[in-house]
């Protein structure tokens, strides 16, 4: 019988080694390194909210417990309702996820026993803010929760010629439905002076460049 060599039995175990490193179920054991992915996960929306107001245009994800032939995602029309199987119209505008949810239960309990509902905003497209004046690209824009004034400035485009950057205003209505005007000096602002005058715009807000 002959004997294999140190260097031929070295040969044989890396041999072996290769393989099995490079084998599926290595693949799968190694939990330390995951598998990428085309980007950051979407932050999950909260079901249940009894907080956020449903606007127009707002799009809603509308999940009922088995029932796949219902369940849908639907956009809020400019009438600020949305259709439903075996429900047909319902007002979705003014309501919270929460609210909505047990309309679409009670509607749903002569067809179905105990149906459970969950409601979620999928895209907030009610919540806007208006650009007007001495910019590149006026309009209505959608808001997010971190829109500045200078988010703002950026989002039309920047200033045209003769734009009257220490005049600009934010007029914002108060409860009673009347503007209050906020002042905002962009030049100020840009060095680092009165800072605060770079509010989060809020809904309903207009900037306007002079």
């Amino acid at each position: 019988m002959k004997i294999a060599s140190p260097v031929h039995s070295r040969l044989l175990l890396l041999a072996i080694f290769g393989v099995l490193s490079c084998s599926p179920f290595q693949a799968q054991t190694n939990g330390n390194n995951p598998p990428a992915t085309g980007g950051p996960a979407a932050p999950a929306a909260k079901p249940h909210d009894d907080t956020y107001v449903i606007g127009n245009d707002d799009v809603l994800a509308i999940n009922v417990w088995k029932e796949p032939d219902i369940s849908r995602s639907v956009p809020v029309r400019s009438d600020g309702k949305i259709s439903l199987p075996l429900i047909g119209e319902l007002q979705a505008t003014g309501e919270t996820p929460r609210q909505l949810e047990q309309a679409i239960s009670s509607k749903l309990q002569n067809y179905i026993s105990e149906p459970e509902v969950t409601v979620i905003v999928q895209e907030i497209r009610s919540q806007k803010f208006n650009i007007l004046g001495m910019v590149a690209k006026p309009g209505s824009y959608l808001l997010t929760s971190s829109t500045t004034v200078l988010d703002a400035v950026a989002l039309a485009g920047g200033f045209r010629d003769f734009a009257k950057k220490k005049s600009i205003y934010v007029l914002r209505p108060n409860p009673k439905g009347d503007p209050v005007r906020l002042p905002f000096n962009y030049n100020d602002v840009i060095k680092g002076k009165n800072t605060s005058q770079n509010i989060k715009l809020q809904p309903g807000d207009t900037v306007y460049v002079p």
